[in-house]
């Protein structure tokens, strides 16, 4: 585990796509497809970054679900600090619900931070959490997981048995090859990980998402 870093120091980052190079990404948070309906703050490039430890460790998912036929999507990785701060913002003060019906349909927009589904600080700010899935290169299709990303829902606690016993299984095939290789999951997304040993527990960053951060 590193020292922390200064929150503006982006030399222990690299562009995922570089260091994983079977992933797919949708970056989500830089499109107007999420659940606040714009892009985000702090989303220059659609680009994945991430600590070069979770890198590493996401590699070696990479590899491992690779041979069986499938390929990581990724649907969010760091996430600057300003990010978070806009999400907090429009839970509190936006009365815009344009995007309820499809991210969080059975929820007020102030029930999504108590019930865990938004943090006032994220993990992704520090450098090593992850948001993917499973990509069948059969079908060239995402894999059913029984709720789409960033539904914030009971549907899509990884164990939520209300689902058929396939979708349940994708579930647990992302999961255990996420856990092997160092990442802990959370109770309450299905697509959310976060490296065990991180190497920044206590920094959360606060350069842009861009390639151009990494240049120093």
């Amino acid at each position: 585990m590193r020292k922390d870093a200064l929150p503006t120091d982006a030399s222990g980052f690299v562009v995922l796509a570089d260091f994983v190079p079977h992933i797919i990404q949708e970056i989500r948070y830089h499109s107007t497809y999420n659940f606040i309906g714009e892009r985000i703050d702090g989303y220059e490039e659609p680009v994945a970054l991430l600590s070069i430890e979770a890198a590493r460790a996401l590699k070696a998912v990479s590899n491992e679900l690779f041979v069986q036929g499938y390929r990581l999507k990724v649907f969010d990785a760091y996430r600057p600090v300003s990010a978070v701060r806009q999400f907090i913002l429009w839970g509190i003060e936006d009365t815009d619900i344009r995007m309820k019906p499809y991210f969080y349909p059975d929820l007020e927009k102030q029930e999504l931070f108590a019930k865990g589904y938004i943090a006032k600080q994220s993990s992704h700010s520090r450098g090593s959490a992850i948001d993917l899935t499973l990509l069948d290169m059969k079908t060239g299709k995402e894999v059913d997981m029984g709720s789409p990303f960033d539904l914030f829902s009971e549907v899509s606690h990884p164990d939520y048995r209300g689902i058929s016993q396939e979708q349940y299984e994708n579930r647990m095939l992302l999961q255990h090859a996420m856990v092997r290789n160092g990442f802990l999951p959370l109770d309450c997304e299905w697509w959310h990980f976060v490296l065990k040993d991180e190497p920044y527990p206590d920094t959360y960053f606060t350069f842009p998402v861009s390639a151009f951060s990494l240049r120093g």
